[in-house]
């Protein structure tokens, strides 16, 4: 109100001021992601009033993070307790906030109907006695806005809703309250005042107005249904516009990264994957052996899925001709270590991920170790040991068939995801391996005592079906060396370009399955295009075994391949024979070629076949993986 206003003049009521904290704009860019989605439904606010007694200075209605709803919380019209707790100078006020999904939506918004209907809402509450009972719904307000969360810009606008009287009220008179009101009257209104701000200050009435003012009422008034015009649209720099908003140049660019990283996951969730279990991806711990061409590309889109936690393990340097197939590599890394240098890649590209590089060659069966050398390849396999172990999943990703057993070994015996890729020229396989063979016992204790009963009963899992295979579960040799006496193009993994990326999504998208998946590695093999698949129960699709492709013939299969009893990488023989032994099997398995051959059986399965006169054919996988970067 205008306080400097005489007797006679017509009444003015001076324009708020808005003001909206960055939290505000923090908080429903949360809700909106994760809560809200596509819904355009009105949402009751909070904003806080401070009255001025400057008559220079508008008073201000500030929007603050507490004035929306946390993402647990149901909406209502009623103030939450905790925003009730203001002071002299934050008096809560509900509005109504209408947030679009474009722009364009933004724009269409009709403002008179809008500014009409609350003003109705105001009308209302003075013909009920609602006023009378809170004078804060006289000071109603609503919000328009648009939120263009992938550049963290605003657009908004505020409407403080006013009535039209006509013909405009008149003052009579305008006086300070001290001077109108008797000590018992003030303690009254001040008492009042407190309730509404629900503090305890002391309000100062030199500062408050009493007045009186000559209205002349229509006669269509008495009535409800007629609602004065109204006004009220805040004016932004002396135009009818929005206000604009830019939140990122004054954010922290990490932190930027991780809500700009994290957007497209949860826009998936608000139309294609809406039961899509983020939290799962960003803690789960994943462990690659291998930085190659596959590793790179695994690791990239592992962090586009949103995982977090990824571990790089390598012993090779970057060559000159790395960069031009490994995606995280650039001339600049020749002659590092691969693992370094790609995780340093990692974090240059995220820096939130929690990234990790190891240097370490994996000992491999075939590959005989000196006796000087035993003890750092002990240490060795004991150190991936223990990075299998504390590791959610374990991505098989290494140039050579042989570089595979001990990982295969680890996992199985763990009980850990474990999931295997492996390029040829223009044909990739992508594999899960299954639970392990002791996965379902529980007792450890019980693991000395078990009989040649076990020999069966590895075949199954723990919920009584038939057990899934390793990447050796198909094989009828042992790993050997199968590196040596090969060629230029035999060592190097000549394959077409893009295969890898191929590949390495099919690989990052089936762990992210087994993730969202309520039988985890325990779920069963399901099938493109089969009536049987449950595919409702897994909100990312079916979960298959193995996935073949050709990009010569561009297809793709799934497959299935049961647990062996004579395989070399997961039996329950191997498996107790680690568990009993521990790093001597290891060791043994590494120099005696024939070793893993004789323990499993399959020297005797080759022998009785020797009688039927059978061919063995080795390696006629057309997945030539057994080849080494350079």
């Amino acid at each position: 109100m205008d306080v400097d206003a005489e007797e006679g003049t017509l009444l003015k009521f001076a324009p708020f001021q808005s003001r909206v904290d960055e939290g505000f704009w923090h908080r429903l860019s949360s809700l909106k992601l994760n809560k809200l989605r596509l819904d355009e439904s009105p949402m009751p606010i909070t904003g806080f009033f401070a009255p001025c007694s400057h008559k220079q200075v508008p008073s201000r209605l500030t929007l603050l993070a507490e004035s929306l709803p946390s993402e647990d919380q149901k909406q209502s019209s009623s103030l939450p307790a905790t925003l009730n707790q203001g002071n002299r100078n934050r008096c809560p006020v509900p509005g109504i906030l209408y947030n679009t999904n474009t722009l364009e939506g933004f724009n269409a918004i009709d403002r008179v109907s809008l500014l009409e209907t609350e003003a109705k809402k105001i009308w209302d509450d003075i013909h009920n006695g609602k006023v009378e009972e809170s004078s804060s719904v006289l000071l109603r307000f609503m919000v328009i806005s648009f939120a263009e969360l992938k550049k963290w810009s605003f657009c908004y606008w505020f409407a403080f809703p006013a009535l039209m009287l006509d013909p405009a009220a008149r003052v009579v008179s305008l006086r300070s309250a001290s001077q109108c009101l008797s000590l018992e009257q003030a303690e009254s209104l001040s008492s009042a005042c407190n309730e509404w701000r629900n503090t305890s200050s002391t309000t100062d009435l030199g500062f408050s107005l009493i007045g009186e003012a000559s209205i002349s009422v229509s006669p269509e008034w008495k009535t409800r249904d007629c609602t004065p015009k109204a006004v009220g649209w805040e004016v932004n720099k002396g135009n009818a516009k929005p206000n604009f908003i830019s939140l990122a140049k004054a954010m922290d660019p990490t932190s930027l990264a991780i809500s700009s990283a994290d957007l497209n996951l949860k826009l998936m969730k608000w139309r294609a994957v809406p039961d899509l279990n983020l939290s799962i991806l960003s803690a789960t711990r994943c462990l690659i052996l291998g930085a190659g061409t596959l590793g790179c590309e695994v690791a990239r889109l592992l962090m586009a899925w949103g995982f977090r936690k990824i571990t790089m393990l390598d012993s090779g340097k970057v060559a000159i001709s790395n960069p031009l197939r490994q995606s995280l590599y650039t001339l600049d890394d020749c002659g590092e270590f691969k693992a370094i240098a790609a995780v340093r890649s990692l974090n240059r590209i995220f820096p939130a991920v929690e990234a990790e590089g190891i240097v370490m060659a994996i000992p491999m069966p075939g590959h005989p170790v000196p006796e000087q050398e035993e003890q750092s390849v002990l240490e060795d396999c004991k150190r991936l040991h223990d990075l299998v172990e504390c590791h959610d999943v374990i991505f098989l990703l290494t140039d050579t068939r042989e570089s595979r057993w001990l990982p295969t070994l680890l996992c199985s015996s763990a009980n850990k995801i474990a999931i295997t890729a492996a390029l040829g020229f223009e044909s990739f396989v992508v594999m899960r391996h299954g639970a392990g063979p002791l996965s379902m016992i529980k007792d450890s204790g019980a693991l000395s005592s078990l009989s040649a009963e076990m020999h069966n009963l590895s075949l199954t899992n723990r919920m009584g079906k038939q057990r899934l295979g390793c990447y050796f579960c198909n094989d009828v040799v042992a790993p050997v060396d199968s590196t040596a006496n090969r060629t230029l193009d035999q060592q190097c993994t000549v394959a077409l370009p893009g295969l890898a990326s191929i590949t390495s999504g099919y690989a990052v998208k089936l762990l992210a399955g087994i993730l969202q998946d309520r039988l985890g590695i325990f779920a069963d093999a399901e099938f493109a295009n089969s009536a049987n698949n449950p595919s409702s129960e897994n909100c990312l699709g079916i979960l298959p075994h193995q996935i073949r492709g050709s990009l010569s013939q561009m297809s793709m299969i799934t497959l299935v391949g049961h647990a062996s009893s004579s395989c070399t990488g997961c039996s329950s023989t191997v498996i107790l024979e680690y568990q009993k032994r521990g790093l001597d099997f290891v060791l043994q398995a590494i120099n005696t070629p024939m070793y893993l051959e004789d323990r499993t059986g399959l020297t005797e399965l080759k022998k009785s076949a020797d009688s039927f006169n059978l061919d063995w054919e080795v390696g006629t996988d057309d997945v030539e993986d057994d080849c080494v970067e350079i």
